[in-house]
């Protein structure tokens, strides 16, 4: 066929590419972590934030005895479960939302991993979404699965969103700007009054991740985005911002870290009432509910302040014993603000290889920073969620070999 005869055919539209999936950040570590098993008494793991600690007896009683399996659970959440999250809310954090103002979810990582898709159907004229340059990998994965933009938004000298380095266009294409505070894996506590303003001015929602809030240190009452009135951290010269007004922004909270139910996958997301009204529709219709047994373990989980202290207390003398050992290899390592990672810089840069000499050397398992994002490959981060028998063996091996003529 000659070319002048191509030139009137129409040609078939090329076929778009199939998603590949990417490797799963923690399952990378499995080499080490084999590495690791092999000392006596197995690996020390302080890479995935799971919690060790039981959950509360009055917590694990709810759930073996509450007579809901038989019945589908609300898909937003029972009465009883939608006013126990709201009292929570109300009594740790001074937040006041009722009504449909809160709607539960199949905990948090779902939902983030989810609503990029969600809220692209409300606004399918916006493709991309925000998040943090160095935070959790499932904000930038859900906008993969709604074939979005994932588009890193740079920090400052503090880890706090660089707002400033938002293009127009960016902004303007946003379903969404992703927060989290306390943050993983910096443990950096967001300017959330800047947050709000910056979401108010181009019109995008703000998701805050507030997973790490019971596990805030160094101030009087925990911050959420929710609150009456927020302000930035002591560093900041941002006024305080009165949010009575919820209108465009959401609290996503989990009790997965709270109450040591990680197994349960149980957590709510609250604010813009026209938010989660379409959310919870919208999520309604995928079959999406948290079980009516853990919904009612829930309810008792909630309603008890006492477990969270003494967990709080338990995670703060851990992020102590980690500080003063990971000293050896970073000097300048300090208790984050909140959460219970420790955020080290690697000093020849390699996290992986920190990670693989302390995998080798102690039978300690960390995670590399660039599984936070390419510009975290120079840190390690380190969970404080270990047993502290566990920790106890990582000291022993660690004092051992620092007395010994290798170089730790």
């Amino acid at each position: 066929m000659l070319s002048s005869e191509l030139s009137g055919l129409k040609m078939p539209a090329r076929a778009p590419s199939a998603f590949e999936v990417p490797p799963y950040p923690y399952d990378r570590l499995d080499s080490l972590r084999q590495v690791a098993n092999a000392f006596e008494g197995g690996c020390v793991n302080l890479s995935v934030g799971s919690p060790s600690d039981p959950p509360s007896a009055a917590v694990v009683a709810a759930l073996s005895s509450s007579g809901a399996e038989r019945l589908y659970p609300a898909s937003a959440g029972s009465p009883a479960y939608r006013a126990a999250a709201a009292q929570w809310l109300a009594r740790r954090f001074g937040v006041n939302v009722t009504g449909l103002a809160l709607a539960g979810c199949v905990g948090t990582k779902e939902f983030v991993a989810s609503v990029p898709r969600y809220l692209r159907l409300r606004q399918p004229e916006r493709d991309t979404v925000l998040y943090p340059t160095i935070s959790y990998p499932t904000y930038a994965m859900g906008a993969a699965l709604a074939q979005c933009r994932a588009v890193p938004v740079p920090l400052d000298e503090h880890w706090h969103l660089d707002l400033s380095q938002i293009s127009v266009e960016d902004a303007t294409r946003a379903l969404c700007l992703w927060v989290n505070t306390p943050a993983n894996p910096t443990g950096a506590l967001e300017d959330l009054a800047a947050v709000i303003a910056w979401g108010r001015t181009y019109e995008v929602p703000v998701l805050s991740d507030e997973c790490y809030i019971e596990f805030t240190w160094g101030i009087n009452r925990p911050r959420s985005i929710l609150s009456s009135n927020v302000e930035g951290p002591a560093s900041s010269h941002t006024a305080s911002l009165n949010t009575d007004d919820v209108t465009g922004i959401l609290a996503v909270h989990s009790l997965s870290k709270r109450s040591n139910i990680a197994g349960l996958r149980v957590g709510f997301y609250a604010g813009d009432p026209e938010l989660v009204a379409f959310l919870s529709e919208v999520r309604k219709h995928a079959g999406l509910m948290i079980p009516g047994p853990v919904q009612q373990a829930a309810v008792v989980a909630f309603g008890d302040d006492a477990h969270v202290e003494a967990q709080r207390a338990i995670y703060r003398s851990r992020l102590a014993r980690l500080a003063k050992l990971f000293r050896a290899f970073d000097p300048n390592v300090k208790l984050p603000d909140g959460g219970f990672y420790l955020w080290l810089t690697a000093s020849d840069g390699d996290g992986w290889g920190l990670a693989s000499h302390l995998a080798s050397k102690f039978g300690a398992l960390i995670s590399p920073g660039e599984f936070y994002g390419p510009q975290g490959a120079g840190y390690v981060r380190v969970a404080a969620v270990a047993s502290d028998t566990q920790i106890s063996l990582l000291e022993k091996r660690m004092a051992q070999l620092a007395g010994s003529t290798v170089h730790i």
